[in-house]
């Protein structure tokens, strides 16, 4: 079956739309606040519970994260296993070639002379380099897409965009990102997300009825 983009766009729209409102939201906040207003508004927040919880949370955009989604789903589909590491892969690369063309400080080298202001959590490995754009933010959206996109109830589309959101807020809580590098993250994810699943969905092989199956079938 020939694949088009308005059938990509159908089965995910539960996730694009409320997903492009969040992001004019966020567009305008960056437009009318600062970079340093944002992220020291963004630190100023904190509390115990949120210490614990936003190392986990962050966790769900590392990349050992969707290895070990595509491992699970490959017990009962080698295609939605195959899209998940491929996806994963193509918008990493593009995420790792945007950060060293940028090569953007990151909050804990740009903010260097205002460390004492900043809340860190504890044991949380601060980098300084390579700030743009939001690699763990890449993943969750690219993440949230796919399941969007394979759920059959179309409801759960907010929750995976929710917990995308939450990911990509992880990053500037931990100090890890700014609110751009978010932004920047979650277009990435998204589109270029969208781009591949349209392109390899369409290819024959991976229609194929063994595709279908998995090592439990």
């Amino acid at each position: 079956m020939k694949l088009n983009l308005n059938e990509v766009f159908r089965r995910i729209k539960w996730l694009v739309i409320p997903y492009l409102l969040v992001l004019c939201i966020c567009l305008v906040i960056r437009l009318v606040f600062t970079r340093q207003t944002i992220y020291f508004t963004v630190n100023s927040i904190y509390s115990p519970v949120a210490d614990f919880l936003a190392p986990f949370v962050t966790d769900l955009g590392n990349g050992w994260f969707a290895v070990i989604i595509a491992a699970v789903l490959a017990l009962f589909s080698y295609r939605k296993a195959f899209l998940v590491v491929t996806s994963w892969g193509v918008t990493a690369i593009v995420a790792q070639i945007l950060k060293f063309i940028f090569a953007a400080p990151r909050p804990k080298l740009y903010f260097k002379d205002q460390l004492s202001r900043i809340h860190f959590v504890k044991a949380v490995e601060i980098l300084s380099y390579h700030s743009f754009p939001s690699g763990h933010t890449v993943t969750a959206f690219s993440l949230a897409v796919l399941f969007t996109y394979w759920s059959r109830n179309k409801g759960w589309g907010p929750v995976f965009l929710l917990i995308a959101v939450m990911v990509g807020y992880s990053r500037m809580y931990l100090s890890e990102h700014f609110f751009e590098d978010v932004i920047a993250g979650s277009v990435i994810g998204v589109i270029i997300t969208v781009i591949w699943l349209y392109w390899l969905d369409n290819r024959a092989f991976i229609q194929r009825p063994e595709w279908q199956t998995g090592l439990l079938a």
